[in-house]
């Protein structure tokens, strides 16, 4: 969507700029607020399929026909358990500004605690609202019960704020109009730390959601990452039918002052932004067996609280991720911008099955 278009969209008209802008501060994380720590609310979920054989497993990027030239780009609003996450508006204000889309893949917490951004993102054409975790978990030591509430509680989340949009006499009509024109439930779903095990990736698939994962990381989780970095890493790295994983939580340092340095230049060299699912729609999507950011096994360590392994004996010792100050948390790790290793490709569907895909 170019900036004129998005500008006469009706969404835009529902809020005064003053309203939709970034606001001082708002984007510190607040430790120790445990508001938000009690489960979804239980509901009657939208009806969903279980995936097809072809779609199941981590989707890493998209195979697109010669000379298309798409990239999505991806923004994790994530929250755990005892904290109030970040809201970056001047990442949102940017990409409203330029009429970038992105696809946002956002904590049940999250949603729940940030209920005015999130009707305004809900609301907003240019973005695309995916699942990521109700309390940012890792999916990899969860199972039964508590690996089924991590994956339904942001969506159970997600349903019950578009319905109240719509239906709620209070509503702007504007806004209720619009949340009658979101999809009635998300699709895509990303793994908090990108760490996922087979049991984990087989319980998202069977809830009717696609994995996706990425090509490209920023690696602006941690903040000694500049915005110059963050930029190099997208300019560099970003080839037709990637995707790129940066935050908008607070936690995506210098991101906000990176994209104006990215962003541009790609555009100069022919790209066009896409939402995840505009981007899976337009080829063919590379799967892949396991989840990581840049190799194979490089997400292991978020087994292991504050970045500690075990050692022979069962004592724990320090992982690379520990500095002299102590063990870093999981999204202060430097992620180095890298190309990763090239994914084997999914077997791609027949042409008659493509067109029936959980997308389209």
């Amino acid at each position: 969507m170019s900036a004129a278009a998005y500008a006469q969209a009706d969404v835009p008209r529902c809020a005064a700029p003053s309203e939709l802008s970034a606001k001082p501060g708002e984007e510190r994380p607040v430790k120790g607020n445990h508001r938000f720590d009690a489960p979804e609310t239980a509901r009657t979920l939208a009806a969903f399929s279980p995936l097809p054989a072809q779609l199941r497993g981590a989707i890493r990027r998209v195979e697109l026909p010669k000379g298309r030239k798409l990239v999505a780009l991806t923004f994790d609003l994530c929250e755990q358990t005892g904290e109030i996450a970040g809201y970056d508006g001047a990442i949102f204000d940017y990409l409203r500004a330029n009429g970038i889309k992105a696809t946002l893949f956002t904590g049940g917490k999250w949603m729940r605690s940030h209920p005015e951004r999130f009707a305004q993102i809900l609301t907003d054409p240019l973005f695309e609202m995916a699942n990521h975790g109700a309390a940012h978990r890792n999916l990899r030591l969860l199972s039964g019960v508590a690996l089924a509430a991590e994956i339904a509680g942001p969506q159970r989340a997600y349903e019950a704020i578009r319905s109240t949009l719509s239906t709620s006499p209070s509503t702007n009509q504007c806004v209720a109009q619009a949340a009658v024109r979101t999809p009635a439930r998300m699709s895509l779903f990303r793994f908090p730390y990108g760490a996922c095990n087979d049991a984990a990736l087989a319980a998202v698939n069977d809830a009717g959601l696609l994995a996706i994962q990425w090509d490209v990381s920023t690696g602006d989780p941690s903040p000694g990452t500049t915005a110059q970095q963050i930029a190099a890493a997208m300019v560099q790295n970003v080839r037709p039918g990637s995707i790129v994983i940066s935050h908008a939580n607070g936690r995506g340092y210098h991101t906000a002052a990176g994209l104006p340095l990215a962003i541009p230049k790609l555009i100069a060299a022919g790209y066009q932004f896409v939402t995840v699912s505009e981007l899976l729609a337009a080829g063919t999507p590379v799967v892949v067996p396991t989840c990581y950011n840049a190799k194979v096994g490089d997400t292991d360590r978020y087994d292991h609280p504050l970045g500690l392994t075990a050692k022979a004996g069962g004592r724990p010792k320090a992982s690379s991720a520990e500095s002299a100050s102590g063990a870093l948390l999981p999204w202060q790790t430097v992620m180095k911008p890298t190309r990763p290793t090239q994914p084997v490709k999914s077997r791609a569907a027949p042409r008659n099955e493509r067109e029936q895909l959980p997308w389209q």
